[in-house]
């Protein structure tokens, strides 16, 4: 495998990109790890297999959840996607033409919401959350609300209409925050109106001062993101070579820390970040000790 590295070297790369560098090829020019935003697939490992990458491990440490949060004092908000998408979309459907946003409170978007201005702090493009906020609720929202196929509908094609659902007001009512949650925090106490986003975590320790609003009826739990019932999370993975294991100097030892109790556990500095941690944390510490690839998935 030629000359030895002395780091493990982790491909950060989001889904398919970053999983089609694992399955180049084995050697140390090649990545060790790749991040993914979504499970691989089979297509993936066919891929991998056909580049002699013939044992891949899948790592699966924690997942990403986010909750919507208001002011602990104010009323309660039930939210859907589609009142998301609605209240903060640059265009949206009303009476079946596209218009700019028109919505100033968010009992214009769902007369059983709470006639209060709408503004909501939102994790900025620059934040780790961006993603799954993006595809989970604003992308959700516009198809659940039929806005996705009015797009289309009006001779956008599928990529420019996708690009339409997610593009987000600048009037105001959507606020970017591309600090972490404490700025999110201080914005919000500084207006009682403001909606945040925050990891689980971070208002499960801020309980005295904010109250959570359910969305599609689920309300946000680390039992409700684990079983993905809560809409807004999914599972993270990354993907190891088994060849490089013993290759690559440090690498099953990083692999190791990094699935640790001690940095995925409930108390571990990634759940300060938003990670909600995997109750089955410590199988996943078991496979990464035993090496085991993953089998095919079909």
């Amino acid at each position: 495998m030629g000359a030895r590295r002395p780091h493990p070297r982790p491909r950060h790369g989001r889904g398919q990109a970053g999983r089609a560098k694992l399955c180049e090829g084995v050697g140390t020019n090649t990545v060790d790890i790749a991040n993914s935003s979504s499970r691989i697939t089979q297509k993936d490992l066919d891929a991998c297999a056909a580049n002699g990458v013939t044992e891949v491990m899948e790592v699966r440490f924690g997942y990403d959840g986010i909750v919507f949060a208001s002011d602990v004092n104010g009323p309660e908000f039930a939210f859907t996607p589609s009142d998301f998408f609605n209240a903060l979309a640059a265009q949206v459907v009303v009476d079946g033409a596209i218009v700019e946003n028109p919505h100033t409170m968010w009992s214009d978007v769902n007369a059983d919401l709470p006639a209060q201005e709408i503004l909501v702090l939102s994790p900025g493009t620059k934040h780790g959350t961006r993603e799954v906020y993006d595809e989970r609720v604003i992308m959700a929202g516009c198809e659940e609300s039929g806005a996705m196929e009015a797009f289309m509908a009006s001779g956008m094609d599928e990529d420019a209409a996708e690009t339409a659902c997610v593009t987000l007001r600048t009037d105001g009512r959507n606020v970017d925050i591309d600090g972490d949650y404490t700025e999110t925090l201080q914005r919000l106490e500084n207006d009682k109106n403001a909606i945040g986003v925050f990891g689980l975590s971070f208002y499960q320790n801020n309980t005295d001062k904010l109250r959570v609003g359910t969305m599609g009826g689920v309300v946000p739990s680390t039992e409700s993101i684990a079983t993905g019932e809560y809409p807004v999370s999914r599972p993270l993975f990354f993907y190891v070579k088994v060849a490089h294991l013993d290759v690559i100097p440090g690498l099953q030892e990083y692999v190791e820390f990094f699935v640790s109790d001690d940095m995925a556990g409930p108390d571990g500095p990634l759940a300060q970040y938003g990670l909600v941690a995997d109750p089955e944390l410590a199988k996943t510490q078991e496979m990464v000790a035993n090496r085991t690839p993953m089998g095919p998935l079909n």
